[in-house]
C-alpha cells in the first residue's frame, strides 16, 4: 500500500492531474497536484478526488482511500496494490490533458 499527499483545487474547468510538487521538508515524497471540476460541498470533492486518482491509476476506486483532509485542500490517501514507484510510473504514463472523469 502506498500513501500519498495531494494538493486539490475545486472549481475547476475540467479534472487534471498536474503533478508532482517538491515536498516542504528535504527528502519527503512530494506533493501531488490534482485539479476537479467539482465544488468543495457535502463531500463531493472527496468523492471526485477518490473516483479520478482511481481512474488514472486503472484500479478500482475501492484501492483509493481518504484518509487525512476531508475539510482540506491537502489530502492524504491511501493506494493498495501499488508502491510509491508504480503509481509516479503510471501517472507519468498518462496523457498530461485534462480528463472529465
Amino acid at each position: 500500500m502506498a500513501r500519498i499527499t495531494l494538493k486539490v483545487t475545486p472549481n475547476a474547468k475540467r479534472n487534471e492531474i498536474l503533478g508532482w510538487e517538491t515536498a516542504e521538508k528535504a527528502g519527503g515524497p512530494g506533493v501531488l497536484r490534482v485539479k476537479l471540476r467539482v465544488p468543495p460541498l457535502e463531500g463531493k470533492a472527496n468523492r471526485e478526488v477518490v473516483a479520478f486518482l482511481a481512474e488514472c491509476l486503472g484500479l478500482p476506486k475501492s484501492s483509493v482511500v481518504l484518509t487525512h483532509g476531508e475539510k482540506s485542500r491537502s489530502k492524504v490517501v491511501d493506494i493498495a496494490g501499488l508502491d510509491d514507484a508504480e503509481i509516479r510510473v503510471r501517472l507519468a504514463a498518462i496523457d498530461s490533458g485534462p480528463r472529465d472523469g
